[in-house]
């Protein structure tokens, strides 16, 4: 067998080694059971509870969840924005970076609160050691709200009828203090020990083997990347993220950091199996989500490891395989892997730079952050896949005549109201966003040249794969894009605060509602959601949204550039 594929294969297996047990602890964590970790992080939970004024026992509904979700970004949002536009003056910045614009500092403390991390500065350059931390705090904090919300759906759909989900703010202490702050300090150990910088003085100076001095950035980088790919936020401490060898030094931490992409998004699955007690169904979710994640895998690496037709044209041999824009250390088939493994999920951080993928990996990337749902973030991917259950079961029940049921409740017109609304906002923001910029583009191409590198389908593709970043915050980018701009800022800052905040409302919605129903008892007619019939149904649904959403959007962008490059 390949040694690449190899290399494919055991790091999906080693992802599914720990996620079954890790969805098993993170189950105990939201059920409030006992863990051998509770001597330890008992008393530093009460230290927050203490100082925040929280009461962890008290019990809320869904509308009390979101308000304070809603409000404790807002207070996010207005101390990230007075750090970065005063790094100038502010400690921990060595190297003497300057402060933000306005508007570049908007979109990227947007991008960090809603676990986007759409960076459009680069690391190293644009900001403090400062600024760095509190971007780093923002990813443990934006993981540990996606999945303190996952935990409050678990709950409406554990109980059989109740009013109160649980407790937000005790959800989010202990998903940060319980999952994401150990799991994080074991993978940066193991970065840091294979090279990885963990410093806070400035840069260092070297001296090149042809004998010229060199200033290397270094920073609080192990700690950094270890959040990045946990909370699958994706955000790099340097511009080309996990490509930099400080960042991602050699093979063996870039299966760690692969690994990491899918570990909690996987384990929450299963989690919610455990939460239920309904593991049938958690399998059921994941089949679907792997069937998925494999359609859009396997033709990406099959595509990157044969090269790139415009190369081959000019005689160019391509032993291994289309190397543009991509690491000799990785190779294509692993840069294909991560590339989707990212994109599969709201992680968005890269390993090699996704502008220079051949059109099919363009199609399959770009596929992965539109459908958004195939494993999909931190907490926030099964929120949509709940959106296609509840889809799928409305649909289910009208093809065989009865009233819609999911765990015991109806699904009644209110319920299917929301869900397609959330399930249609995510092509309006995507394909109005990339309208606007196409017609802007076209109007005055001279004046906006600098957004382009590539124009014609290769730029269109540009434009349409930033904007789908945005509203799957997802964060990576194809990067011919000249985006450090006030429109690009700005409209993409509101599509990630829209495609953020509203896909979470959404399904709490739904969910806390269908908890406060009357618990309706099976019976020989119910309609069975932890089977392989309904699997596909929802797969079905999913395709035929995504299809029937994107395929014109596709056709003017990667489908035109694969068919005009043969």
């Amino acid at each position: 067998m390949n040694s690449e594929i190899l290399g494919i294969i055991v790091t999906y297996g080693l992802v599914l080694l720990l996620a079954i047990p890790l969805g098993r602890y993170i189950g105990k964590i939201f059920n409030y059971e006992s863990t051998w970790l509770d001597k330890i992080f008992n008393p530093i939970d009460a230290l927050f509870y203490k100082v925040g004024g929280i009461d962890p026992n008290k019990q809320m509904n869904w509308k009390q969840h979101l308000v304070a979700l809603l409000s404790i970004n807002v207070v996010w949002f207005i101390i990230s924005m007075l750090v970065l536009t005063n790094m100038v003056w502010l400690p921990l910045n060595p190297d003497g970076n300057p402060s933000m614009t306005g508007d570049l500092a908007f979109n990227t403390t947007v991008s960090f609160i809603t676990n986007t991390n759409l960076q459009h500065y680069s690391g190293e350059s644009g900001l403090s050691y400062l600024g760095q931390l509190t971007l780093m705090l923002w990813q443990f904090i934006s993981a540990g709200c996606g999945m303190a919300i996952c935990a409050a759906v678990f709950m409406a759909m554990k109980e059989k009828t109740s009013d109160t989900i649980g407790n937000f703010y005790s959800f989010f202490v202990r998903s940060c203090t319980r999952i994401l702050l150990p799991l994080s300090f074991i993978v940066a150990i193991i970065l840091l020990f294979n090279g990885t910088p963990m410093t806070f003085e400035g840069k260092d100076t070297i001296t090149t083997l042809e004998g010229q001095t060199q200033y290397v950035s270094r920073g609080p980088v192990a700690a950094f990347v270890a959040i990045k790919q946990l909370g699958t936020n994706g955000g790099g401490f340097y511009g080309p993220n996990s490509a930099n060898p400080m960042e991602n030094p050699n093979y063996l931490t870039n299966i760690v950091e692969t690994i990491c992409i899918f570990l909690i998004p996987i384990a929450m699955v299963f989690a919610l199996g455990f939460v239920l007690k309904r593991r049938k169904l958690s399998w059921t979710i994941y089949a679907v989500m792997t069937i998925g994640f494999l359609s859009l895998l396997i033709p990406a690496v099959i595509s990157e490891m044969n090269g790139s037709t415009n190369i081959h044209q000019l005689g160019i041999a391509q032993n291994m395989g289309s190397m543009e824009g991509k690491e000799v250390r990785f190779g294509a088939a692993a840069s294909a892997n991560w590339a989707t493994y990212t994109t599969c999920t709201s992680n968005g951080s890269v390993n090699a730079m996704h502008d220079s993928m051949t059109p099919i990996t363009g199609i399959t990337t770009l596929l992965g952050m539109m459908i958004n749902c195939f494993y999909g973030g931190v907490g926030v991917g099964f929120l949509n896949f709940y959106i296609f259950i509840i889809l799928g079961v409305f649909i289910s029940g009208l093809m065989v005549g009865r009233t819609p049921e999911f765990l015991g409740k109806k699904i009644e017109a209110k319920e299917m109201k929301i869900a397609m609304m959330i399930a249609l906002l995510h092509p309006f923001l995507i394909l109005v966003g990339t309208a606007l910029a196409s017609h802007l583009y076209a109007e005055n191409p001279e004046a906006l040249s600098g957004w382009l590198a590539n124009p014609g389908y290769h730029g269109f593709s540009e434009m349409l794969y930033e904007f789908t970043s945005a509203s799957a915050n997802n964060g990576s980018g194809f990067e011919g894009l000249g985006d450090n701009t006030p429109f690009w800022n700005i409209a993409t800052g509101i599509v990630m605060l829209f495609a953020r905040y509203l896909p979470i409302i959404g399904p709490v919605a739904i969910a806390g509602i269908l908890a406060s129903k009357s618990y309706v008892p099976e019976s020989n007619g119910t309609l069975k959601t932890d089977t392989s019939t309904f699997g596909l149904m929802v797969f079905a649904v999913i395709v035929i949204v995504a299809a029937l959403s994107f395929f014109p959007a596709l056709t003017l962008g990667p489908i035109a550039e694969f068919f005009t490059s043969k």
